[in-house]
């Protein structure tokens, strides 16, 4: 029976390779009653305890007690206990749900950091590599918010190589302890947490170890809140930890685990950044939107001039795009986690393991997600104008909250390498197969084109063609630059980030062609044609991008007759069918515009 139910469940990477039905994927349309009632009260939850406050929360030296407040009152209403099962005082939510909770918080500032933080990486290590004793004892109080908690891996000199951190754990004598002596840096929460969940090395080993470390146990001190860019209300500091007394039991998991814990909790960590960065994202096009229509020049608003619908379309189209993306790829989680648990794995190591098969999803999708947010509110800025740089509009703050997502969860540019590299590792292990699509596409292109086959009829026929080539392409590109440096392709980071760009576009333009399918299968064409205009304009966009990134990864490694034989393949694997972009797009904004907010 879990034989069955495995097969037909899409494995984390496999997209590139196989043709996903529209009716396999989840889409936002499809949200239960119960699911938009708990959207509402996240919505409600932000009007009446976050943005009136905005200003006071970023004064984090003059309120110091204002963020935990508001946690306290988010534990009221559960919002803090999503992920965590009822029999610890949780909800025990399903993915695509805790997914919808980030992305509503996520346009909090800096209330969605702390909040993301706590409910993330702050509780679930616990959650999934804690004993009985463990979670029995932490994840009630960290579920209702009577206890914070903050994560503790970065150092000042082991960032996103984090397994080189310094901080030591030596047992004590009576083997009842072990002290902890380190510096960690830009924690968050770190100002109010009760429990730190704390990366060191035992002795000499080469692999990290998790602590779970009460801020009662002692040894504890700080540096001032750290001053920032952004995000000034999410308390951040140094930490400093000296022979900090943590019981032995008290470690978390095995010895020298710890490194697996801090990549497995960051996989959970990238797509619900990447989600949360989406809620930003509609509420920085919602205000800009709204500018529009009451901002007046040359006797008419802003919103009636073409320049300024370019910029509305094209921020909304990248949302709607993101969106689907994510949650796509977070029903893919729900689905592989039933199908584990129905084969008989424990439900905790079901959760970890159906996010780590999606990990290159999510780290596809941290990286879109934080770059949609960081396109929105630079957008959102030009369409405000004088007022958009100025500290009294909305933007300003906006714009400086986004600057750290890219930064967050790993890198961008780590993300990115992060993509193509588990990619081949599993190719490799034969987990998925890219040799024999990479092979056939090889073939296909010193083949001659078939110009006189018959075109198919039907709906986003001549789109999913045009996807299908695009990821040829990529495959095209992947596999000339895997033959020409084998091991050696992780030394070449520029030619990884091409790659990733690539699989990154092909993934979101899909999802979205997907979505707007289903979406048009529930309700008929003529009440999506704004959505399907918005799918076709991203195409457009993703074949623009991937194009550009095959280019420079062929001129970077292929010369002679290689590099023109991959140019003309690459441009015979993006062509495109001509559309006018521009009355799409004005249909789009005229569309947001008239309702005033991103409406989808």
């Amino acid at each position: 029976m879990s034989t069955t139910t495995e097969t037909k469940t899409i494995k984390g990477g496999e997209f590139l390779i196989r043709e996903t039905p529209a009716s396999e994927i989840f889409i936002p349309e499809e949200w239960t009653e119960e699911q938009l009632m708990i959207a509402k009260t996240c919505d409600d939850f932000l009007e009446q305890e976050v943005y009136p406050k905005l200003d006071a929360i970023d004064d984090i030296k003059g309120n110091p007690k204002l963020m935990p407040d508001i946690l306290d009152k988010a534990g009221e209403l559960g919002l803090l206990g999503t992920s965590v099962p009822q029999e610890y005082g949780g909800f025990g939510m399903d993915f695509n749900t805790t997914m919808l909770v980030a992305e509503k918080i996520g346009a909090g500032h800096s209330v969605a950091v702390a909040l993301s933080a706590h409910t993330g990486i702050g509780t679930l290590p616990i959650l999934y590599y804690g004993n009985d004793e463990q979670k029995k004892k932490y994840l009630p109080k960290l579920a209702t918010g009577e206890w914070k908690a903050a994560y503790c891996l970065t150092e000042p000199d082991s960032g996103s190589d984090a397994n080189s951190g310094k901080t030591k754990a030596k047992l004590t004598a009576d083997g009842k302890h072990f002290l902890l002596n380190g510096q960690k840096m830009w924690i968050t929460n770190g100002g109010f947490a009760d429990v730190f969940i704390v990366f060191a090395k035992i002795d000499d080993d080469k692999n990290l170890s998790a602590f779970i470390v009460e801020k009662s146990f002692g040894g504890i001190t700080m540096n001032e809140e750290e001053r920032k860019m952004g995000i000034k209300g999410s308390s951040t500091r140094q930490i400093f930890f000296n022979d900090c007394k943590v019981p032995i039991e008290n470690q978390l998991s095995e010895r020298e685990n710890g490194f697996k814990i801090a990549v497995n909790i960051l996989n959970i960590g990238r797509i619900k950044l990447g989600v949360a960065a989406i809620g930003g994202s509609k509420m920085a096009i919602s205000k800009a939107v709204n500018y529009s229509k009451e901002r007046k020049q040359f006797g008419t608003a802003i919103s009636n001039f073409g320049a300024i619908k370019h910029k509305i379309a094209e921020v909304a189209t990248h949302i709607f795009a993101s969106e689907s993306a994510h949650y796509r790829a977070g029903q893919n989680i729900d689905d592989s986690y039933a199908a584990m648990v129905a084969g008989g794995m424990d439900a905790a190591k079901a959760k970890l393991k159906s996010t780590e098969e999606f990990a290159i999803e999510c780290a596809i999708l941290k990286v879109h997600g934080s770059e949609v947010l960081d396109f929105a509110v630079d957008e959102g800025v030009q369409i405000y104008g004088g007022m958009g740089f100025s500290a009294e509009g909305p933007m300003d703050r906006a714009y400086r909250d986004a600057r750290i997502n890219r930064i967050f969860e790993g890198t961008n540019e780590i993300n990115r390498m992060l993509t193509i590299d588990m990619l081949l590792k599993r190719a490799m292990k034969g987990h998925i197969d890219l040799m024999n699509p990479a092979m056939a596409v090889q073939k296909e292109l010193v083949s001659i084109p078939d110009f006189g086959a018959a075109e198919e009829e039907g709906l986003f026929v001549k789109e999913k063609k045009a996807l299908l080539n695009l990821k040829k392409a990529g495959l095209m590109v992947a596999g000339a630059a895997v033959q020409k440096y084998m091991q050696k392709l992780s030394d070449e980071q520029e030619i990884l980030m091409n790659l990733a760009d690539m699989l990154i576009e092909g993934y979101v333009a899909e999802s979205t062609l997907l979505r707007v399918e289903k979406l048009i299968g529930m309700k008929g064409e003529a009440a999506c044609e704004i959505q399907k205009e918005m799918a076709i304009i991203y195409l457009h966009h993703a074949i623009e991008k991937a194009t550009s990134a095959g280019k420079e990864a062929i001129y970077a490694f292929a010369e002679g007759d290689e590099q023109r034989l991959m140019l003309l393949g690459l441009k015979r694997f993006t062509k495109i069918e001509p559309y006018n972009l521009k009355n799409a797009r004005r249909k789009v904004a005229d569309y947001v515009i008239e309702k005033g907010r991103y409406p989808f």
